[in-house]
């Protein structure tokens, strides 16, 4: 029985594909690329904001063609657009077969075996349940790297996040199974880990009563084979010493922080739900690079929030221009239906969001440009992530750079690497937000 897995949305989502492939794997299922020759379709969905809401939809219908001509025999329908409009796919979309919620999808299998069978039904479990499996999760990433969900869901209801309503109240995995995947996935030849979570910092406060992220960093990095270690999605208010001072004792720890602060006006702030001021934002920055120097921070930023006036867009502006982030992203804002910033006054056209949208990320490409050239003439330590087509050279990653979202460093060397090996590289050049190097002998 072949499956073809597709895995829409976040790195959240990503785990928990990889989680079901394992399952699938386990009972013989196989996988396929080719959507023709599959019997099962599996499509793990996102809707955190519009643009990726239409991409689900639109997932689901172009898969379902292939119940009328081709060989698929079941549609299963997962993730967070399963989990908010459950009844709904069944009834619009005829062709889908089961819709499993955000934490149903252990189920998986049963879910294809009842499909195939003829039958059709949502499957939904407590929305604060906490799936553990242990089965092996098959790593999608290519080996070298992969992401760690040490928690699921989020107490902090921002008015513009639907994500508490359909991933549940925050919930830590226990430190113990944490540190057996990790082992797990270093035994594979993983050498960097990836720790996500709707937020981080957070980790571990419902289970042992106070924030235990440093002490789950320091156990990681006891694990032979792991290189590298990356924090993603850290709320700046729950920053705290403990954490900074494991950041600058564990060398395996990259000076990385994801720091998704959204804003920088404090009105603005207060109207998303968010839990710092500006000062508050200045003081924290201010704290992690005294502390930890060559520290990269990234954060994401919402434009066009309503309400915002262009006075509070240009204090952002200046806001941005002042941090020199090393990494930015930003995202006009998508009034999501059951949030309270859907219903708020004064919002913001279109066309508006995006002119201020395209003003920061103009700005910001100004800094990065900048930064990338400040880095010519500087050694830096290098994970291979492959080869560059018909030509002496690698392309991978600093401690600067998480995959996906953030730059890449081009290698050139006549000796041959493999990837996941670490290099050191002398950076030799900057093409925008791109580096090159050579490797040092």
């Amino acid at each position: 029985m072949k499956v073809l897995f597709i895995s829409l949305g976040c790195d959240k989502n990503l785990v928990d594909s990889e989680v079901m492939l394992g399952l699938l794997a386990e009972k013989g299922y196989q996988m396929t690329d080719d959507e023709t020759e599959a019997e099962v379709i599996v499509i793990n969905t996102c809707c955190f904001i519009h643009d990726a809401k239409e991409e689900s939809i639109q997932t689901i219908l172009e898969m379902a063609e292939y119940k009328k001509e081709g060989t698929l025999k079941a549609l299963i329908v997962t993730g967070c657009l399963a989990q908010r409009y459950q009844q709904e796919i069944l009834d619009e979309i005829p062709e889908v077969d089961e819709v499993l919620g955000t934490t149903s999808y252990p189920e998986i299998v049963d879910a294809i075996e009842n499909a195939l069978k003829g039958r059709a039904e949502v499957r939904m479990t407590d929305i604060d349940a906490l799936p553990l499996v242990d089965t092996a999760r098959q790593v999608t990433t290519g080996g070298h790297f992969a992401y760690l969900k040490i928690a699921e869901g989020c107490d902090k209801h921002c008015t513009y996040c639907i994500i508490p309503k359909i991933r549940g109240n925050y919930r830590s995995v226990p430190m113990e199974r944490l540190i057996k995947e990790a082992e797990g996935l270093a035994e594979k030849g993983v050498k960097e880990l990836i720790l996500v979570a709707q937020e981080t910092t957070l980790y571990g406060k419902d289970l042992y009563g106070e924030k235990s992220l440093h002490r789950l960093l320091k156990e990681l990095c006891r694990i032979s084979g792991i290189r590298w270690i990356r924090i993603l999605y850290c709320y700046p208010e729950e920053i705290d010493d403990n954490l900074i001072q494991v950041m600058k004792e564990e060398p395996k720890i990259c000076h990385y922080v994801d720091l998704p602060i959204q804003h920088a006006n404090t009105d603005i702030l207060k109207r998303m739900g968010r839990r710092t001021s500006k000062e508050q934002l200045e003081e924290i920055i201010g704290k992690l690079r005294k502390e930890i120097p060559d520290i990269a921070v990234r954060t994401t930023l919402i434009t066009g929030f309503p309400g915002e006036t262009e006075e509070q867009h240009q204090e952002l502006v200046d806001f941005v221009d002042e941090m020199e982030f090393d990494r930015l992203g930003v995202f006009t804002y998508s009034p999501e239906e059951d949030t309270p910033a859907a219903e708020m006054e004064g919002q913001i056209p279109e066309e508006v969001k995006e002119d201020r949208q395209a003003e920061i990320m103009e700005l910001q490409q100004e800094i990065a440009f900048e930064q990338a050239e400040d880095m010519v003439g500087k050694e830096v330590l290098v994970m291979i992530e492959g080869k560059v087509a018909d030509e002496n050279a690698y392309v991978g990653r600093t401690y600067k750079d998480a995959p996906n979202v953030d730059g890449l460093i081009f290698v050139n060397t006549e000796e041959e690497l493999m990837s996941g090996d670490f290099a050191r590289v002398k950076v030799t050049g900057a093409a925008e937000y791109d580096l090159i190097g050579e490797l040092i002998s």
